[in-house]
């Protein structure tokens, strides 16, 4: 449970854990560096290093080639890849060559003294950079299209966040600088090494303006690399070519047996959950890796049996929920599954990513199954769309047990037929609650366990969506 608030850590029965390395919010990247060597070493991991992958082919369809930069060679009936995103993404802008990189440019304050700065990009690298330079800079502007998006908000932390949002005090209130709303089209470098750069504003209809900046940084994110690999085994990618295109198994879609893990996975739940941040895809690369032991080695996933009643089914469900870190973190993504099997026999099983657990149910990887519950932590509908701090936005009453208009997080339970559809034919969500404990015997446990007796009770053939639970708000 403490790793709902330890977003550093990776998991392990043993440890070591990263807050023994540092107490603080925003750790610095050595300490990063550090615990990951320790990590390595008190696991005695197999790691080659100062090896560089140069080259990935499967020339005969079947094992795949690894080559490394001195030529040696390791192959294998199936890939792994977690190499993060280490390229920097460069937009589509006429010019964009002429700028300069964030992952390149100086940190130094000083050596933009009385500059004038643009800073394409609508992020976090984007606005930590114009953090840096408010006291320096003469004027700063940070430009992108689409509208900006708040992390505490959206409650996705990729999101702009709070510790490098002072930027927009400088703009609302006056201080020279700006956020501009629109597309970049050109970028012009002057032969005295200034910059022309034309903008086409979002709000303000064909409206297209050239700014002179003495400096311009691109900090547009980053994507994976996919150039070591040979057309015979190059997997296709998705989201602007940033990411490998995944099944619900984090295998690639086009190249069987080639899999993927870490911060690369994030197109699955794209801008929505973490996958692209530790404290995320440290659970979906447990999941992944329950998922190889079922694909290769014919072992279950692990997994409770319960009687088919509905206290030991509700009893199961109300300690996972209020314990769990991995359905915190992976909100909406990563699910626990109860199994109504077709003997009647209850299998209860943590930790399984939603989507593929649709298409397990489907292919019958999980057994014969009759029907088949979800429990997921998640947001309520629309939730972003609302000022969590504007008080004239009502709240669900904590003593209310329907929980439909629950806009933070929650828990919610559905039941599924293994048809193919994807759809509920009945949900439940438990109220929210400020301490996000859902223990109350009349709020949280009764209405849970009332729901589960009457849907463990219903026949096995409705068709999905109908006797659906009251829409929620």
């Amino acid at each position: 449970m403490r790793l709902r608030v330890d977003w550093n850590s990776l998991l392990s029965d043993e440890g070591p854990l990263f807050t023994a390395y540092s107490p603080r919010y925003f750790p610095p990247a050595d300490d990063m560096v550090r615990y990951l060597a320790d990590f390595a070493r008190a696991h005695d991991l197999r790691i080659r290093f100062n090896t560089r992958v140069t080259r990935i082919s499967r020339p005969d369809g079947d094992l795949f080639t690894a080559t490394d930069q001195d030529g040696n060679v390791v192959r294998a009936r199936r890939v792994i890849v977690a190499t993060g995103v280490s390229r920097p993404y460069v937009p589509p802008i006429e010019g964009a060559e002429e700028a300069e990189h964030y992952d390149q440019v100086s940190v130094d304050p000083a050596e933009f003294t009385d500059k004038r700065v643009l800073i394409i990009g609508r992020g976090n690298s984007a606005f930590e950079t114009a953090d840096n330079l408010i006291e320096t800079a003469a004027v700063i502007h940070v430009a992108g299209p689409g509208s900006l998006k708040l992390a505490w908000r959206t409650h996705f932390v990729g999101h702009l966040r709070a510790v490098n949002n002072n930027f927009l005090d400088t703009y609302q209130l006056k201080s020279q600088n700006a956020v501009l709303d629109g597309d970049i089209l050109r970028i012009v470098r002057k032969p005295d090494g200034t910059y022309v750069v034309s903008v086409k504003f979002s709000r303000v209809a064909e409206v297209v303006k050239d700014i002179s900046y003495d400096r311009v940084i691109l900090a547009t994110g980053f994507r994976f690399d996919a150039s070591v690999f040979d057309d015979d085994c190059r997997p296709e990618l998705v989201i602007k070519d940033r990411f490998p295109r995944l099944t619900d198994a984090w295998e690639s879609v086009n190249v069987p047996d080639l899999y993927f893990a870490g911060t690369i996975t994030q197109s699955l739940d794209f801008k929505k959950s973490t996958s692209g941040f530790i404290h995320g895809f440290r659970y979906g690369v447990k999941a992944l890796h329950r998922i190889l032991e079922r694909r290769y080695h014919d072992q279950e996933w692990p997994h409770t049996t319960l009687p088919a009643a509905a206290g030991p089914v509700t009893d199961a469900v109300i300690e996972r929920v209020n314990r769990t870190s991995a359905l915190w973190q992976l909100f909406g993504f990563l699910g626990d599954a109860v199994l109504v099997g077709t003997d009647g026999e209850v299998r209860y099983c943590e930790e399984i990513p939603v989507a593929h657990l649709h298409a397990a149910a489907v292919r019958g990887e999980l057994g014969n199954v009759a029907s088949y519950f979800t429990v997921t932590l998640e947001y309520g509908a629309d939730h972003d769309q609302v000022d969590p701090f504007d008080i004239t936005v009502s709240r669900t009453p904590q003593q209310d047990t329907s929980g439909l208009d629950a806009r933070y997080l929650h828990p919610a339970v559905r039941q599924f037929l293994p048809d193919g559809t994807g759809k509920p034919v009945a949900e439940h969500h438990i109220t929210e609650n400020l301490e996000n404990e859902w223990d109350n015997p009349d709020v949280h446990v009764g209405p849970l366990r009332s729901f589960l007796a009457s849907r463990l009770s219903a026949g096995d053939d409705l068709p999905a969506g109908e006797e659906l639970a009251a829409p929620r708000a």
